[in-house]
């Protein structure tokens, strides 16, 4: 071992010795990563219980179908919410951005708990907020990383700040599953809400230890707000950003109908099982938590032993293929045996994968570029074409349920959009190879910047 990197190995704190364990950690990076990743657990474990809430309301409330077309009312709420957001963000800075769009979360929980507590059918309504916040808090959480961190080190370190999100994903779909008997639907509302305001914490912390320059985040960047440069004028002016933007709206297509085979297979279920409305929320509600945490313990188990050495021996680019070759594995075999137990593992194959393998690659595409397409570009793509790719498939939904297709038929369409998204995904590796040309790899030993010598731009 060279004797720089036995040097660095003896002034590792425990903490960062474990670490090193799941990716390479360096002296002086653990606490901001335990922060970062603690941060991002508390986040997927408020989402998560949210999520089961989303799932037993518009499910026994409305159906499958119309769970589908709420999907796409995201997106056209996105429309405005995104230059909302952008406005936002080019006139605080980032800590105040995250405080306020955090709070704000917060109290809409409160709103929903009051009204659901007094009788009202709000399943439509939340199934659509619970998605707006779910897009771009997450969006958020990751800007502030690609913030903090540079592209070495954010290649290096983002498998096991994810491994946050996995094991925050495994909790809170456990605990809904748990809870949602003895607190019900409404009861998780206020959890969840209540699980918020550490995360405005914790988000402060790391900011302050950012701008002292004692956290060894070597992209130190200033908390000042962005330029007011739009989002759609930086997709329209970056052909990586905008082929990010397509897989996005591509993935999220083929996800959510996967979604709406299985919501169609369980809301059949629950119904035959019995004819009370209460009794089937339960049921949907526990299927779905027992669902949640097993794709999340499989994404969990990725995420700790086969995200950080993929990045290391495929790189960032390889590992876009991962998920739509798993994804156009598990369509085809449902073309063979459509049945609820197919469906439900090839979604647990599938959302296990993108919650591991693929959440951390499209977080990483964004490290090599600018403040402003971390913070606006990031959220645009995260939310409206995200919620875009809800759009198709409501259409998808609508037409296919007019031509009376089945399972099968829903599945087909799956393959064939599959093929399309690996060859997006193709260009968007290309892209990123053009982005990177000439940066050290993610294998070489890029020397720590001590943090008196970290370089800051001028107004820092």
């Amino acid at each position: 071992m060279p004797s720089a990197e036995r040097a660095d190995s003896r002034t590792k704190s425990i903490a960062e010795k474990a670490l090193s364990l799941l990716t390479d950690v360096r002296a002086g990076e653990g606490l901001g990563v335990l922060l970062l990743g603690l941060n991002v657990f508390v986040l997927l474990g408020s989402y998560y219980l949210l999520k089961t809430v989303r799932e037993a309301l518009i499910l026994s409330e409305s159906g499958a179908e119309v769970k589908s077309y709420s999907s796409a009312a995201q997106a056209l709420l996105f429309l405005l919410i995104v230059p909302a957001y952008g406005a936002l963000a080019s006139r605080v800075n980032r800590i105040n951005l995250i405080r306020w769009v955090t709070l704000f979360f917060a109290s809409n929980l409160l709103i929903f708990y009051a009204f659901g507590a007094a009788g009202s059918r709000e399943g439509i309504a939340f199934y659509i907020w619970v998605g707006i916040f779910n897009m771009l808090i997450v969006a958020q959480f990751w800007a502030f990383a690609n913030d903090l961190y540079s592209e070495s080190q954010g290649k290096r370190l983002f498998p096991v700040i994810m491994l946050g999100a996995s094991l925050g994903a495994v909790a809170g779909g456990q605990a809904s599953a748990r809870l949602i008997g003895p607190l019900g639907p409404y009861g998780l509302m206020l959890l969840s809400a209540a699980l918020l305001i550490p995360c405005i914490l914790i988000s402060m912390l790391v900011h302050r230890r950012a701008i002292s320059t004692s956290g060894h985040f070597a992209s130190a960047a200033p908390p000042a707000p962005l330029a007011k440069t739009g989002a759609l004028r930086l997709l329209a002016s970056d052909r990586y950003l905008l082929l990010i933007a397509v897989l996005m709206l591509v993935l999220n297509t083929v996800n959510t109908t996967g979604e709406f085979l299985l919501g169609k297979f369980v809301e059949q279920t629950a119904q035959a099982a019995s004819s009370d409305l209460a009794a089937q929320k339960r049921l949907i509600g526990e299927f779905y938590g027992n669902f949640s945490s097993l794709y999340s313990g499989l994404g969990m188990l990725l995420q700790m032993f086969a995200v950080s050495r993929i990045f290391k021996y495929v790189g960032v680019r390889g590992a876009l293929f991962f998920l739509p070759l798993i994804a156009l594995a598990g369509y085809s075999f449902i073309l063979v045996l459509p049945l609820l137990g197919v469906v439900k593992w090839a979604k647990i194959l599938e959302n296990g994968t993108d919650y591991s393998i693929q959440n951390t690659t499209r977080q990483a595409l964004f490290l090599p570029t600018s403040r402003e397409a971390k913070y606006k570009a990031k959220a645009a793509i995260d939310t409206f074409f995200v919620r875009a790719g809800d759009v198709l498939q409501a259409g998808i939904v609508f037409a296919g349920t007019g031509l009376g297709l089945g399972v099968k038929g829903f599945a087909a369409v799956n393959v064939v959009l599959t093929l399309v998204w690996l060859a997006v995904a193709a260009g968007v590796a290309r892209e990123n190879r053009r982005k990177t040309q000439g940066e050290t790899t993610l294998g070489s030993s890029e020397p720590m910047i001590p943090p008196a010598t970290v370089a800051r731009p001028a107004g820092a």
